[in-house]
């Protein structure tokens, strides 16, 4: 147990020091083992500038299986759906197609999250059961422009140089007891 807590707290504190500044798209827990079932709770911070926001847009991960968005008042849902490539066993059922994107968008222009307040969106899914970063891209469209949190660090950069980073998910390694569904 000293163990997987010893890596718990490093992998969150080499997280917290590589956060920039400027991700106004966090995960509000930023870690979780791999192939655990997560609440992925997204923080928004701000609009587009002074501009509210209509819609926000998760873009899947590959490997995240079974996303179910939580709805919220004011805001209408949209789950796409793609083929996959290698189908899954899910419940004694084969799974051959898998949500890829979730959208929700204001009903009404009195709906939109205005730049001075702050939401969550959340969803949950079941993860990947390989260890490591996990990244999930999210659109913020506002009236007036759109911002893609979606840049991804190549292999040794880190993330503090990014202008619009993805969420970051860090992945520990399976406890043993992870959640099965």
């Amino acid at each position: 147990m000293n163990r997987i807590c010893l890596h718990a707290g490093l992998a969150l504190m080499a997280l917290v020091c590589t956060l920039p500044a400027s991700a106004h798209i966090t995960l509000e827990h930023q870690t979780a083992h791999a192939g655990s079932y997560y609440k992925a709770n997204f923080k928004v911070g701000h609009g587009c500038g002074t501009s509210p926001i209509r819609q926000i847009v998760v873009h899947i991960p590959d490997g995240v299986r079974g996303a179910k968005p939580m709805p919220k008042a004011g805001w209408d849902l949209a789950i796409q759906r793609a083929t996959l490539a290698q189908p899954y066993q899910d419940h004694g059922r084969t799974v051959t197609e898998d949500v890829v994107r979730i959208t929700w968008t204001a009903r009404s222009p009195a709906d939109y999250l205005l730049n001075e307040h702050y939401d969550e969106f959340a969803l949950n899914a079941k993860l990947p059961t390989q260890a490591g970063p996990l990244y999930w891209s999210v659109s913020q469209v506002c009236v007036e422009g759109r911002i893609d949190w979606s840049e991804m660090p190549a292999p040794g950069q880190g993330r503090a140089r990014l202008k619009t980073p993805a969420a970051l998910l860090d992945l520990l390694p399976t406890a043993g007891g992870a959640h099965k569904h």
